[in-house]
């Protein structure tokens, strides 16, 4: 069974490209303090990846 991960949006996409603002909504997010649950795939780490500095990520 894949990790699992909480991710946590902790800052906001306003002023940033828009490709940062996809990725964040691809993750189910976008309001500040939003929290969802991922199995921690390839894909979602890449996506993790792009958009770090807006996002706390822990791991369950």
């Amino acid at each position: 069974m894949a990790k699992q991960v909480e991710i946590t949006q902790v800052r906001s996409t306003i002023k940033r490209p828009e490709n940062q603002k996809l990725t964040i909504k691809a993750l189910g997010l976008g309001k500040m303090h939003r929290t969802v649950t991922k199995e921690l795939t390839p894909q979602v780490q890449g996506m993790i990846n792009k958009v770090e500095h807006l996002v706390a990520v822990k791991e369950l």
